[in-house]
């Protein structure tokens, strides 16, 4: 009896340490929470790879799990994320991490001191929570709820498309353009002007969408071959209020997406955003102020 009960410890022990060191898929896992929900952490973690010049994004192979390498002189790490959400405002961060160029030797070293393996992601991932905090102190998103009927109204747009990171600047390159020639013209505005979402590609973050400004129909209203006329309808939506930067009010429709989910609500994801500020006048972007509604299946 006491040797097979060796026998089993010593192949359970050998088993385990094949393991560790050849079959285990990742060298080092680090674990923590952020107060804020999946598609903000999501965007951070891709704007965060690329603003850096030693990290490529390799791929998202859900909404909730992301694949990254990072570059370290001649290490090559991949980072693989996981996002587990918690509560409406917190969510869970998994990171397993490998170098791909020197696992085995890590793997042996980990156990018996601090390598510069185990500091170097420390150091990273910290700098990137740093980011993520600095960023979610930077923005509110307060749900509303369900809103019966969003207003209708006529208006003139300009169509774009690009990536939801370019669409703050994109509508400040148009706005000059849309208010000039309708101001030239004597157009009187019916409202705060407003993009419409018409394509929201959410694997490769690319939208193509309307930037309009809603008008008072007449007869002589300006022609131009980027100037384009049409009714907005509008209809049943979940509403939510952002306060912060433009360039990131999108952070509001992952919120949106969530309390649509938590509440059994079916939802085209193609948001509507009303603007109340003018990112060109600058001052404190907290108090920028958008309205942001996804349209409820009809």
């Amino acid at each position: 009896m006491k040797n097979k009960l060796k026998f089993f410890i010593v192949f359970s022990l050998i088993g385990y340490l094949i393991w560790y060191l050849f079959l285990k898929p990742y060298d080092y896992k680090v674990v923590f929470k952020a107060q804020t929900y999946p598609g903000t952490i999501n965007q951070s973690i891709k704007l965060w790879s690329s603003t850096n010049n030693h990290s490529k994004f390799l791929e998202q192979e859900s909404f909730l799990e992301l694949d990254q390498q990072l570059q370290f002189n001649d290490s090559l790490h991949e980072y693989r994320w996981k996002i587990t959400p918690l509560t409406d405002s917190s969510s869970r961060v998994t990171v397993w991490v490998k170098d791909l160029n020197n696992s085995l030797s890590n793997r042996l070293s980990i156990p018996f001191s601090t390598t510069n393996f185990e500091k170097r992601t420390k150091s990273t991932l910290v700098d990137f929570n740093k980011k993520l905090h600095d960023h979610i102190e930077n923005f509110k998103v307060s749900i509303v709820g369900i809103v019966e009927d969003t207003p209708s109204t006529y208006t003139a747009y300009v169509p774009l498309e690009g990536p939801q990171f370019g669409k703050a600047s994109s509508m400040m390159k148009n706005y000059p353009f849309l208010s000039s020639i309708l101001v030239d013209h004597q157009v009187k505005l019916n409202g705060q002007p407003f993009i419409e979402i018409s394509h929201w590609d959410r694997t490769n973050d690319s939208i193509t969408y309307n930037f309009c400004f809603p008008i008072i129909k007449n007869d002589s209203l300006p022609q131009n071959k980027s100037l384009h006329y049409k009714h907005f309808k509008g209809g049943k939506a979940i509403k939510a209020i952002y306060n912060g930067n433009y360039i990131t009010s999108d952070r509001a429709w992952y919120a949106l997406l969530d309390y649509a989910k938590k509440n059994n609500i079916a939802v085209d994801e193609n948001p509507i955003e009303v603007f109340y500020s003018n990112p060109n006048y600058g001052g404190n972007e907290l108090n920028w102020k958008a309205e942001i509604y996804m349209p409820v299946k009809k």
